[in-house]
């Protein structure tokens, strides 16, 4: 852990994770704040899980989430108030240790002045110049402005870097993004079904990043676009000549009754977290007999065939080791379809009927009783009423409904439905000129895979540049999504397909058909795709990615 020291009694930290708790209890800690709203990371476990770790170990826990770069006075007083009410010493925590820090300057409980609250924040490593600021006392320098600054750290933001850099090595780059682990989120499938190990999926931030790149470790709190501004969570402000927003999503856990409080134990797992994919892969391999459940929310989410890859997986773990006639499987599925390019339909019904797996479309999953072992669906009838329907689980994959992030959906960049508002050829903002999107946080409606993200950097990279240098010349974007579905070990369903659903191989047919299973399609995603993306993809070289110029 790594813990930093403001006063006496408070001390803060990037996110605790539950393995944690005993060496903060070790370390003297009596109380733990939680400054991170729930659902910010794909690594984050939610308070609940934390709450109930701290209490083993006799440590208190309260949750006071504070948006990123938006504390109010209200939330500061509040926090305040807990330091001094509850048993001390005390470590608060949030995505980084930022917000906390900012709480603790603003809440007056320290009883510093401001020019001690910048320096403690300095000796721990926290720049709280611009909270100073906010405090009455100048702290806060002059920004430099950047050629390009770039929101988010995923694989579309740290491929759009490189493929920048691969166009002008001379760029001046800075990439905002508090997360000190980068993760191959397609693995992670892999991972639920005991082919990858969750280690190699993850890498350290650092080493991932472009070396020509400022690495500006924090989090975006606020964008103020007619001043061509960033605003990270300390109130510093990051300038900038052009602007390319890829935030990635929000996964809502909260948004199911009961959910978080049982994720990870009574047989309730999702391969949508990093930490809880290895305990999809235990239940499938404990699980004897009874009834497993597979879970689709609405859309837009990200990998929309990643709900019914477990499942597929899982089915055929079952099916190799004798145990699938003693076990029902379900896919509750809140849409219409089993897929939503009807090309790849008939192969994966195969495949459904193979394991005999019971469909159910039009189920929205609203509440989860981890230790009753029951699931509650909401289903909407033809004439608009809603009914609920309620059934039992051994084993229930979860996949959470999913929005953009919550400084995404308040800020100006956004659409009506919360989404970064883009041209879908030249993902160019549709309002400010300067700005791009890419990435599953934009309002295109192609697949929100690393697939298009990977069409998509080269694209913006060019688009970007050309804006830099006033060239008119620009590339556009064909909608490029690809979705690798795991239907059983060894064989692949390749569905590759454009905007509108136009499918769109990039192999010939004689050499991998992606409307039928396919065991080259699984070297593809098990041997190759990996390096590609570490090697290839995060590092700007284009292969079969080069953009397209408009006509």
């Amino acid at each position: 852990m790594d813990i930093k020291q403001l006063s006496d009694a408070v001390a803060v930290s990037p996110q605790v994770l539950v393995a944690d708790l005993p060496a903060v209890r070790a370390a003297g800690y009596r109380t733990v704040i939680c400054n991170r709203p729930d659902g910010e990371g794909p690594d984050q476990p939610t308070f609940v899980e934390i709450e109930a770790a701290a209490r083993k170990e006799g440590i208190a826990a309260y949750y006071l989430p504070v948006e990123s770069g938006k504390i109010s006075a209200r939330e500061a007083a509040q926090f305040g108030e807990l330091l001094r009410t509850v048993p001390g010493p005390v470590l608060a925590y949030c995505r980084s240790g930022m917000r906390s820090a900012s709480l603790w300057a603003l809440s007056g409980a320290s009883g510093y002045a401001a020019g001690d609250i910048v320096a403690a924040g300095k000796a721990a490593g926290y720049d709280l110049g611009a909270v100073a600021a906010r405090l009455g006392e100048s702290g806060a320098g002059a920004e430099k402005c950047y050629d390009v600054v770039i929101v988010g750290a995923g694989a579309a933001g740290v491929a759009t870097a490189s493929s920048l850099l691969a166009r002008d090595a001379d760029l001046d780059i800075a990439i905002i993004d508090p997360a000190p682990i980068h993760y191959y989120q397609p693995g992670w499938t892999m991972v639920g079904a005991g082919v990858f190990k969750p280690e190699t999926t993850a890498r350290r931030m650092v080493d991932v990043l472009p070396h020509k790149v400022q690495w500006i470790e924090a989090a975006v709190a606020a964008f103020e676009p007619e001043n061509d501004a960033v605003v990270l969570e300390s109130c510093r402000k990051i300038r900038y000549r052009q602007l390319v927003v890829c935030a990635g999503l929000k996964l809502d856990w909260n948004a199911i009754e009961g959910l978080p409080q049982t994720l990870g134990t009574n047989g309730v797992t999702s391969n949508y977290r990093y930490d809880l994919a290895p305990y999809t892969w235990q239940l499938v391999q404990q699980l004897k007999r009874g009834r497993a459940l597979f879970t689709q929310p609405p859309m837009p989410i990200k990998c929309a065939g990643a709900p019914q890859k477990a499942m597929y997986m899982s089915s055929d773990h079952w099916l190799r080791t004798g145990r699938l006639g003693q076990i029902e499987v379900e896919f509750f599925n809140a849409g219409a379809v089993l897929f939503g390019v009807a090309d790849y339909v008939p192969a994966l019904m195969k495949y459904v009927e193979r394991y005999d797996i019971a469909l159910n479309f039009g189920f929205n999953l609203s509440a989860v009783d981890g230790p009753g072992k029951r699931a509650m669906f909401t289903r909407t009838l033809p004439g608009g009423a809603t009914e609920r329907f309620e059934t039992t689980f051994d084993m229930i994959h979860v996949v959470p409904p999913q929005k953009a992030p919550d400084f995404i959906r308040s800020s100006p960049l956004a659409d009506t439905a919360g989404w970064v508002d883009v041209d879908p050829a030249t993902l160019r903002h549709k309002r400010y000129g300067n700005i791009y999107g890419l990435g599953d946080a934009t309002n295109t409606t192609n697949a929100k895979t690393a697939a298009a993200a990977r069409k998509q950097a080269p694209v913006v990279a060019h688009n970007v540049l050309a804006a830099l240098r006033g060239r008119r010349e620009l590339a556009n974007y064909d909608g490029y999504g690809s979705c690798p579905l795991t239907v059983e070990r060894g064989k692949i369903v390749l569905a590759e397909f454009l905007y509108g659903g136009k499918v769109a191989p990039t192999f010939p047919k004689w050499l991998i058909d992606g409307t039928q299973p396919s065991r080259l399609a699984w070297l593809l995603k098990d041997r190759l795709l990996p390096p590609l993306y570490w090697r290839g993809m995060l590092k700007g070289r284009e292969w079969l990615a080069h953009p397209r110029l408009a006509d």
